[in-house]
């Protein structure tokens, strides 16, 4: 998916403006020099989910374009005086599995992601990122990730290093931790077998009721979205059918 960047600069340091606004900690950012976030309404929903990059004084923001101009409107809203200048800039992005070209970042949501490059517009190396994605249930913008709709949780943030609860208060969250402090999760989304295909965003049956959604298929792989109380071993989505392993309840 296409990338933007949006840079974010001032006389005061950007990250005081973030660190209010985002689920992840920007402290982090100058010891990684890229950190994975979102934002969130305040009902604890998704918005958008970036990269947060450093740039010098600056933070880089790499989103997916078509998230980009509302993001860049909210921030904007939550901007009021802070001495901040937000700005899209045209900066080419490149992201590999290979050996890492020289200021290259690791992807910080998994290390079988690779790696990205900001500012070289490097040729493809082949990867398949969708059949990477659907074996370690790393969702996407637009696909797995639903505005106005997902919850980090249910989503893996936590997994991926996208969210901090110990960095204090953020747009949404309230509701992120009061989620967090619940025993477990009743829904969200895995990785399923699959024998078959059907389209994304088909309804999964088990039986009679429904059970959750199917999103990207690869490799006899797919990411779905499940009612962890309705979910069983044998499902199906359309003609496509569900095989998930369920976890093993401990003792």
């Amino acid at each position: 998916m296409e990338r933007a960047i949006i840079k974010v600069s001032g006389d005061d340091d950007p990250a005081k403006f973030l660190q209010g606004l985002v689920s992840n900690d920007l402290g982090r950012l100058r010891q990684c020099g890229i950190i994975y976030a979102a934002m969130l309404s305040p009902q604890g929903k998704y918005l958008a989910d970036f990269f947060l990059v450093s740039r010098g004084a600056d933070i880089l923001i790499d989103v997916a374009e078509p998230l980009a101009e509302d993001l860049l409107k909210r921030l904007g809203m939550y901007r009021l005086r802070a001495p901040v200048t937000l700005e899209r800039v045209a900066l080419p992005v490149s992201r590999g599995t290979g050996p890492a070209p020289e200021g290259a970042l690791h992807d910080p949501r998994h290390p079988a992601l690779g790696w990205r490059l900001y500012g070289a517009a490097l040729p493809e190396d082949g990867t398949g990122w969708d059949a990477l994605r659907v074996a370690h249930c790393i969702p996407e913008s637009g696909i797995e990730l639903i505005p106005n709709e997902t919850f980090l949780l249910e989503a893996g943030f936590e997994r991926l290093n996208g969210v901090d609860f110990r960095k204090g208060c953020y747009v949404g969250q309230e509701v992120t931790a009061r989620m967090q402090h619940k025993t477990a999760l009743r829904k969200g989304l895995v990785t399923v077998a699959i024998t078959g295909s059907a389209p994304v965003g088909t309804e999964i049956m088990a039986g009679e009721k429904s059970a959750g959604t199917l999103y990207t298929q690869a490799g006899g792989q797919a990411i779905a979205f499940l009612r962890f109380d309705r979910a069983g071993d044998r499902m199906h989505a359309g003609p496509a059918e569900i095989h998930w392993q369920l976890p093993v309840q401990p003792a």
